[in-house]
């Protein structure tokens, strides 16, 4: 198979995984927010949260996880062999970490199929922004290879991080005013 064709596959798994991703914690969110509800309208919302979760999670998210690692690694070996440059390795490091945050939101997932509800939406909603942090890492690595300076990348990437969660509490506090009037 050609490398475009390849470098084409692995660009669309790698965008319906993310999706899959800021997906589910939002369904994650709903769900633990449903445990606030009346008992009769928390089944309810809880029930249907749990069959688009597991669509979503078997369906969406968990083969495009799959699919961005062949077409990923297959395109590497094509380009590289088995000796990556270091932006590369980088970024082959950065997709474990969002492999294991995948993994986690396998965890929570299968918490509240079994209607157990660890986190409450604030943390979920934070939880929500690290799989950001991630996707805007990947991409300034694959975008800059070389060129990238690791040190203002690093501090760009906590910033962002910062700005993130103050987003979110910024929210979560107007959100706690609006529902107090």
């Amino acid at each position: 198979m050609e490398l475009e064709y390849i470098k084409a596959l692995h660009i669309i798994f790698v965008i319906c995984w993310f999706a899959g991703l800021f997906y589910i914690v939002r369904l994650f969110v709903y769900f633990a927010e449903a445990e606030t509800k009346p008992e009769q309208e928390k089944v309810i919302l809880q029930g249907q949260f749990k069959i688009m979760q597991r669509k979503l999670w078997y369906i969406i998210t968990w083969p495009s996880l799959i699919g961005t690692w062949v077409f990923g690694l297959w395109m590497a070996i094509e380009m590289y062999g088995f000796v990556y440059p270091a932006w590369l390795v980088l970024k082959i490091a950065f997709v474990f970490g969002l492999t294991l945050y995948h993994l986690q939101c396998g965890l929570i997932l299968n918490q509240q199929k079994n209607d157990v509800v660890k986190y409450s939406a604030f943390k979920l909603r934070m939880w929500n922004e690290v799989s950001t942090l991630f996707l805007v890492a990947i991409v300034f690595i694959v975008v800059l290879k070389s060129t990238l300076n690791w040190v203002y990348g690093i501090v760009g990437l906590i910033l962002l991080g910062i700005l993130l969660m103050l987003a979110v509490k910024i929210y979560r506090k107007l959100r706690m005013r609006k529902e107090k009037n």
